[in-house]
């Protein structure tokens, strides 16, 4: 039992002894204490208690979760004994090892990773998109799209209601931060290493920067500099030239949006951003879209932010998006050589909405349904 459960009428302003019990797996990792984020800034929570839980090597440490100590345990089965609902942000490997005990041991298991989204028998859900299959979960587990895809679910989905979408082509500009914590560290040690030099005019010249600076390019998560350039690669190396992260914004966009034969096509490209994905979509659909239609139904999701109007300099970017929890959505248009298609750029924190809010958003309606 943690430290927090004594508290929780104190925390939720009325007592709440009989609420479902979470537990945040990889608490100690960046997502992780993104999740402790979006907890201590909600007006209130439903939990009995949290639980956090880490490796071993981060068990006993000590982190505040609504203004009181946690104490973090070592992952192992009974750690999951009495917990409703068990967040999992770690590797595909841990995941899939560890997703399984959780939900033998009773919990409803929301996982970040990649283990489980493909998985028939696992929904892949986006609360604003399909709630509902929250509650399809024969193996007791729900997975969370990847950060790539969940910045296009809120307005993708809100569009395919409206008018029926048809086909995606995708180019995605994605931060640094979708690598972990190392692609963080590495982008900042790269600009460092460039600051003041002038470079990044002749070709090369990035890279000896960063060879003077004793930065090993093998050591990198990025296959190339990434300082002053953009990277057009993100993820590992599939069949015929595509790349992992490509395949995922194709498939989990079918399996998200209920569509299994949508077409879709995405380059994934990585840019010098430490947080916030963007994507520029070119969207079609089974009839006419107008921009003011598309605009009055962006306009009204309460988890978008429109900012669409080139006239007056406003439009999304990552500058804007970063640290919130809203899709910053922009530069509508429609297409010019393409029926019913329209073209439009997307933002979205990867950490946040990609990832950590959109984890514990299932969570919250899992809760609301037990």
């Amino acid at each position: 039992m943690s430290d927090y459960t004594s508290e929780t009428s104190d925390l939720n302003g009325s007592a709440n002894t009989t609420g479902p019990v979470v537990a945040i797996v990889g608490a100690t990792g960046a997502v992780g204490t993104t999740m402790i984020d979006i907890i201590d800034g909600r007006p209130s929570v439903p939990w009995s208690d949290i639980r956090l839980v880490a490796s071993a090597r981060s068990a006993g440490r000590v982190l505040r979760v609504r203004g009181h100590d946690v104490t973090v345990q070592a992952l192992a089965p009974e750690v999951f004994d009495g917990v409703d609902i068990a967040l999992f942000d770690v590797p595909d490997e841990v995941s899939a090892e560890w997703g399984p005990i959780a939900a033998s041991r009773g919990a409803v298991v929301v996982d970040n990773s990649g283990a489980f989204r493909m998985d028939p028998e696992v929904p892949l859900v986006v609360p604003e998109v399909n709630a509902d299959k929250v509650t399809e979960r024969p193996k007791g587990i729900i997975a969370n799209p990847n950060c790539t895809t969940l910045s296009m679910m809120a307005a993708m989905g809100a569009l395919h209601r409206e008018f029926g979408l048809e086909a995606l082509v995708v180019a995605s500009y994605q931060a640094a931060s979708g690598a972990g914590q190392g692609g963080i560290d590495r982008l900042y040690a790269e600009l460092a290493a460039v600051s003041g030099r002038e470079v990044g005019m002749r070709g090369g010249d990035v890279a000896q920067a960063l060879a003077d600076a004793g930065l090993d390019p093998a050591a990198s998560p990025f296959p190339a500099p990434l300082a002053l350039n953009v990277v057009p690669w993100a993820g590992s190396l599939k069949d015929d030239g595509w790349s992992s992260e490509e395949l995922k914004v194709r498939n989990e966009a079918r399996k998200i949006l209920g569509i299994p034969d949508l077409k879709v096509s995405a380059t994934c490209v990585r840019v010098p951003v430490v947080t916030t994905h963007s994507l520029a979509v070119h969207a079609t659909f089974a009839g006419d879209v107008s921009v003011e239609a598309a605009q009055k139904v962006l306009s009204e999701q309460p988890t978008i932010v429109l900012r669409d109007d080139p006239a007056a300099g406003e439009w999304p970017t990552p500058a804007d998006a970063v640290g919130g929890d809203p899709t910053w959505v922009g530069r509508i248009r429609q297409a010019l050589d393409f029926p019913n298609t329209l073209e439009l750029f997307l933002c979205g924190d990867n950490l946040r909405k990609g990832a950590a809010l959109n984890t514990y958003e299932i969570a919250e309606t899992v809760a609301a349904r037990l």
